[in-house]
């Protein structure tokens, strides 16, 4: 079973598959591979089968957003790239290193010096400034900040005025805006971003998906994006579609139209 919403090859369009395990193809190097990735919670008649057998490739320098239904494996994916959840079976990699087997001290040095994390809730401490919020991975890992870096991401996300600020003191959309800052002022491989635009308005939500894209495109960051929005989606450079624990498709280019036209391909390829 092939869809696409576009192109003649299914190159330019969405792709859906319906074997056991679905592959999603890169157009560069990646930052970030699965290869037969399973994830079980449970055991025995009551297991839930979150992952079944994905392969997949996230290109270093774009932004991926990775879409699908609610129970469709979505933020598990992104769970196990990022080292928060360890797969049953199967491999990940992220630059260049597999972290699937990685004892905890190893991950945990992984996470603080080469993975980003941006979430929905914020997750910043709030007897903290702004300014410490964004520089505690740093402060943690005991390594240098970067000045210069930290003063173009602060001025490029427009929190000039407000470092003295805790968080108390901010609005949802400054607060999340803190939050991208701290993911990004480490220069990590890859950025990790979870729903990141859930509790915002759509102003805050432009910005902050403005300010991801840009930080893909300017400083050569890299992002995987969680979303069940397909205006956030329509900020990425290519898409994912999962369900049912698998990749059933892709998208690049995508535009919040063409992003639901590609949903509603797919739902309607899974009812065939």
């Amino acid at each position: 079973m092939t869809t696409q919403t576009d192109g003649t090859d299914g190159t330019d369009g969405t792709r859906g598959t319906d074997g056991a395990a679905s592959t999603a193809s890169t157009a560069g190097p990646a930052i970030a591979t699965a290869r037969a990735l399973v994830k079980v919670y449970g055991d025995g008649p009551t297991a839930v089968r979150a992952l079944d057998g994905v392969d997949v490739d996230l290109v270093r320098g774009e932004l991926t957003a990775i879409m699908g239904p609610s129970g469709s494996g979505k933020s598990t994916l992104m769970h196990c790239l990022a080292g928060l959840d360890r797969p049953t079976s199967g491999t990940v990699e992220v630059d260049g290193e597999e972290i699937s087997a990685m004892s905890e001290r190893r991950l945990t040095r992984l996470r603080r010096t080469r993975v980003g994390f941006v979430f929905q809730a914020y997750n910043l401490i709030p007897t903290l400034t702004a300014l410490e919020n964004i520089t505690l991975p740093l402060d943690i890992a005991r390594r240098p900040v970067d000045r210069a870096h930290l003063e173009h991401v602060v001025d490029t996300l427009g929190l000039r005025d407000r470092l003295t600020h805790k968080p108390a003191e901010l609005s949802g959309g400054q607060q999340q805006r803190v939050a991208c800052a701290r993911a990004l002022v480490a220069r990590p491989a890859v950025v990790f971003a979870d729903e990141p635009t859930g509790n915002l308005d759509s102003t805050s939500s432009a910005e902050v998906l403005g300010f991801l894209r840009r930080s893909v495109d300017e400083l050569g960051q890299s992002v995987v994006m969680v979303t069940h929005d397909p205006t956030s989606a329509g900020y990425a450079h290519r898409v994912l579609f999962l369900a049912d624990g698998r990749v059933v498709g892709e998208l690049r280019d995508p535009t919040p139209a063409r992003v639901l036209d590609a949903l509603g391909a797919l739902r309607t390829a899974a009812r065939q």
